[in-house]
This record gives C-alpha cells, sequence and structure tokens, in this order.
C-alpha cells in the first residue's frame, strides 16, 4: 500500500490532510509529538484530535517523533522507503509572539526540522513530492508598503495597483521585518526551495495566508477565525491589536488547501512556490469577521481594540491565486468567510461548551 507521510498530523492542516489522503486509499504515517500543548498551554494542545485520528481513520499510524530528532524521524523514512508516495510537512512552532520568547526552540522546529526531514527525503524517497506549509510571513510587512486605502470596515488596496487581485509570488522577501518566527519559516522555505532546485527534488512552497477549519486548536496567540469563533461562542473576550480592527486577511478552509496539495501530489513540479490563501473568493477584515460571528452565534462578542499592533503584522493580506491556478486549472477555491465560520462553530460548539 502506498503512504502518504505527514508531519503535524493533529494540527489543523496535517488533520485534513489524514482524511483526505486515507480517502483517496492510500496509509497515512503521522509525526506529532503535540509541542503546540507546550507552545500554548491546554488550550491549544492537538491531543484531542490525535486521539479522534487514531480511534476513527483505520489506515493511519502515529508516530510520537520531535522532527529535531534525526534519528527518530531516519528511522520512520528508512522503515517506509519508497512507499512513501507525498510527503506533506505542516509540523511547525506557528506564533509571532511565543517566537520571540523562546527564538532558539522557535528556529530549531522550522528550519532544523524541515532540514532533518528534507535530508531524510532525499536519503531514502528522492522522487517524492515534498509539500510544505509555508507563509506569506516571508514576506515581512513589505505588504504595509502597498498604497491602502482606509474605508469605513477595512483597509483595502488602491484599485489601480498590480496587486489589486492580490499579491504575488514576486513580492520581495527582502529589507523587511519579518518577525522571529517569519525569520525561521523563510529559512525554512529557502531550504525547501534550494533541495528542489539543488537536487532536483519535487517540492513546494505553499506560502499560505490565514489556514482555518473546524480542526484548528485556536489561541489567542494563533488560529484567526477558529479563536475568534471560540470567544464569539464562549464570551470569552477577544482582543484586536492595532489598526482599528480594519486589518484584512484572507481566509482559506483546510479542505481547499490539502485539495492544493493533492493537485501537486498528482503533477509535481521542481522547486516551485505558491502564495495560497482564500484570494478574493475568501478574505475578510476583523471587524467583519466579528459581524459575521455574533450573527452566527445571535450574541454580542465581548472584545475590545488595543491601539498597539504588533511588530511586522500586515494591514492587508490578499493572496494572489493565478499563478498556482495556471499550474492546476482544476483547483478553486469552494469555502467563503462564512461558510468557513459556520463550519467552525457548527464542528466546536458542544466541545467548546463542555470545556467552558
Amino acid at each position: 500500500m502506498s503512504i502518504a507521510l505527514v508531519t503535524g498530523s493533529a494540527g489543523l492542516i496535517g488533520s485534513e490532510s489524514v482524511y483526505y489522503f486515507t480517502d483517496l486509499g492510500m496509509d497515512v504515517i503521522g509525526i506529532d509529538n503535540d509541542m503546540r500543548g507546550e507552545f500554548f498551554g491546554e488550550e491549544g494542545s492537538t491531543e484531542w484530535n490525535r486521539q479522534r485520528l487514531v480511534e476513527n481513520v483505520e489506515d493511519y499510524a502515529h508516530e510520537d517523533i520531535d522532527i529535531r530528532n534525526q534519528e527518530a524521524v531516519n528511522e520512520v523514512f528508512s522503515r517506509y522507503g519508497s512507499r512513501i508516495e507525498v510527503i506533506i510537512h505542516t509540523a511547525a512552532q506557528p506564533s509571532h509572539d511565543w517566537a520571540a520568547r523562546e527564538p532558539m526552540t522557535d528556529f530549531t522546529v522550522n528550519a532544523n526540522g524541515t532540514l532533518v526531514l528534507l535530508e531524510a527525503a532525499r536519503e531514502h524517497c528522492p522522487t517524492t513530492p515534498f509539500i510544505f506549509t509555508s507563509t506569506n510571513k516571508v514576506y515581512g510587512d513589505r505588504p504595509n508598503t502597498l498604497p491602502l486605502v482606509e474605508k469605513e470596515t477595512r483597509w483595502e488596496i488602491d484599485e489601480e495597483h498590480r496587486y489589486a487581485d492580490g499579491i504575488a509570488e514576486d513580492m520581495s522577501i527582502d529589507q523587511s521585518m519579518h518577525s522571529l518566527f517569519g525569520s525561521s519559516k523563510v529559512a525554512a522555505d529557502i531550504l525547501v526551495q534550494e533541495y528542489g532546485r539543488y537536487f532536483d527534488l519535487p517540492t513546494a512552497c505553499f506560502r499560505g495566508g490565514c489556514l482555518t477549519g473546524p480542526s484548528h486548536s485556536g489561541t489567542q496567540l494563533h488560529g484567526f477565525l477558529s479563536y475568534l469563533m471560540k470567544c464569539a461562542a464562549t464570551g470569552e473576550h477577544y482582543t484586536i491589536f492595532g489598526h482599528k480592527g480594519k486589518q484584512v486577511r484572507d481566509n482559506i478552509h483546510s479542505e481547499d488547501l490539502v485539495a492544493a496539495f493533492h493537485a501537486f501530489y498528482e503533477s509535481p513540479r521542481v522547486g516551485e512556490v505558491y502564495n495560497i490563501g482564500g484570494g478574493r473568493q475568501s478574505h475578510c477584515s476583523m471587524l467583519e469577521a466579528i459581524r459575521m460571528c455574533e450573527d452566527i452565534t445571535g450574541h454580542e462578542m465581548n472584545y475590545s481594540l488595543d491601539d498597539e499592533h504588533r511588530p511586522g503584522d500586515h494591514i492587508w493580506y490578499i493572496s494572489d491565486l493565478s499563478k498556482f491556478k495556471s499550474h492546476y486549472a482544476d483547483w478553486d477555491i469552494t469555502y467563503d468567510v462564512r461558510e468557513i465560520l459556520e463550519e467552525i462553530y457548527n464542528y466546536n460548539a458542544d466541545r467548546w461548551e463542555n470545556h467552558k
């Protein structure tokens, strides 16, 4: 049986990948040691999701391994070898704020861990597509230099600008503030590209906007829509940091993202880079998302606005999806923000109520 190897398999994109590729008839080997619990405490732990995978997915095998552990990672790759048909690397330290508290841990997880996986892939299954969940934070705060116009509920780009349909892959990653998290992801991103170009491996960096979906263990430090909806449902206080709450994000459902992974797996390329997010089909400002959450839950949110924004935080970011769509014409966005929020609420309302 062919195998999909998924790192961060109990997380949002990892678990979506488990379900997706087992539905294709593949066995899935998941690597995940729930470091999110260490990063964010019980609220951010993915243990609940790991248990659900183990109990409900027959063709799933879990490996409790730290991706920085070269010996353990190599043992897994050696065991399965050429049976591994796709590698989906989603494991990461995902928070700006947490990275600043522990830069060494952040960098070794995001950069060194990615290097360990690339070397294992090169040695044991060099023709296997290697898919990396990168981030739009590799562009640092350069998107904030775009000509933005303030509107009633959002910031918007000048409609005459060449990025009016979204930010493309030709935006420079240099001479900007990345945050330490963004820096560690840049290192990993460049490694994935270089292993593709230098060793002719089928690799791709998917530079995601806001990745979201019902299986997200959202916290204040990570998981925009998931944590927002959790606060809306439970009455927990939510703080908006800066930009008058008008900052804009595009949001892509985990299922749409994994469908993009599948497209690349079926027709891989070498050393590719794709901006991937909700694009113009699925985006919102903070204020607009709050109004949708209030409408879905039926009551007002408990939130406040902090005038100080986080260093390097984007004011406006929408992904230009045209490059990926030009390579994989059958793929498209199927969820918009409202549909995503409704699914997050319906999927988690009982669990949040019990936790409360």
